[in-house]
């Protein structure tokens, strides 16, 4: 039998009294997410409402809904983006971890001074209009792609605590360095990969940055900035009773700020669950070999 301590008695007390503290918050915004904005006005927000309602969830998925548009919008560049992500920032790792890559100590020097020394938005967007990254799909993937060192290094750090036996074996084997990259390190660092994935995963979800100054066609708004113009323009909701042909009322500015939170925030809390086991072995692994 576990002896009983006051000292893990007062450890889970506070683990459970920062879960709370951390949940309340996010079970309070689906709450008023389903409160009838009328309440909310009249009460504010409340965990126990008077009287409950559907509308803002019924305007933000009727038909050609701008939400519902960004919305996928989102998920085919998050999907895109982290897929090309992992697979730049893992070869590159592994190039770097390669013991017989020469001046792979400046490679990373020349990777490590931009992390440092930002050249500020002017030069960035003048790169962005050059590469034609504007009003298309490509300028939400691409400025996110090219690239964040820190999460190379966690994959550099990690492959170079692999056996170089490995490289060594598929090498006399003949397999090239794009065969041992892909079908030997990378199974092996699905650790950090996993980790460093989930890293990129929030970034492109989370972006509307991007929107803000390369994209001026409505169709490629995401949901982040789709949010972001709903707490400054209240029009926009006019604009969707309009759309799905409902009465015009009072509208759910505060409902349907916190239902379209809900939905934003809702395939990221299903996502981490999958990958905490490997977020957590890829930031402890990879932040101390190498």
């Amino acid at each position: 039998m576990k002896k009983y301590s006051w000292a893990n008695f007062f450890i889970g007390l506070f683990i459970l009294l920062f879960t709370l503290v951390c949940f309340l918050p996010m079970l309070l915004t689906v709450i008023v997410s389903f409160t009838d904005e009328m309440t909310i006005m009249q009460n504010g927000y409340s965990f126990f409402p008077e009287k409950w309602s559907l509308y803002a969830y019924s305007l933000i998925f009727k038909g050609g809904s701008s939400v519902v548009r960004g919305y996928m919008v989102s998920v085919v560049v998050t999907v895109i983006g982290t897929v090309l992500a992992i697979v730049i920032t893992g070869l590159t790792g592994y190039t770097l971890a390669n013991k017989n890559v020469y001046y792979r100590g400046a490679l990373g020097l020349y990777f490590f001074i931009p992390m440092v020394f930002g050249s500020g938005i002017v030069p960035w967007y003048l790169i962005c209009t050059a590469l034609h990254l504007r009003n298309n799909i490509f300028a939400l993937i691409v400025p996110n792609l090219l690239f964040n060192v820190f999460n190379m290094f966690l994959v550099r750090n990690f492959m170079s605590g692999l056996p170089d036996s490995l490289r060594e074996s598929a090498t006399i084997d003949g397999a090239n360095d794009m065969i041992i990259a892909l079908k030997i390190y990378f199974p092996l660092a699905l650790p950090v990969l996993a980790t460093v994935g989930l890293f990129y995963a929030l970034g492109y979800w989370n972006d509307w940055w991007n929107a803000i100054m390369l994209v001026e066609d409505k169709n490629l708004y995401p949901v982040q900035y789709l949010l972001l113009q709903l707490k400054s323009q209240i029009s926009m909701i006019r604009d969707l009773q309009l759309a799905s042909g409902a009465a015009i009322q009072t509208p759910p500015s505060e409902s349907l700020k916190m239902a379209t939170s809900v939905i934003t925030v809702g395939p990221i809390v299903l996502l981490y669950p999958f990958l905490q086991k490997y977020y957590v072995k890829g930031m402890v692994v990879g932040s101390v070999k190498g």
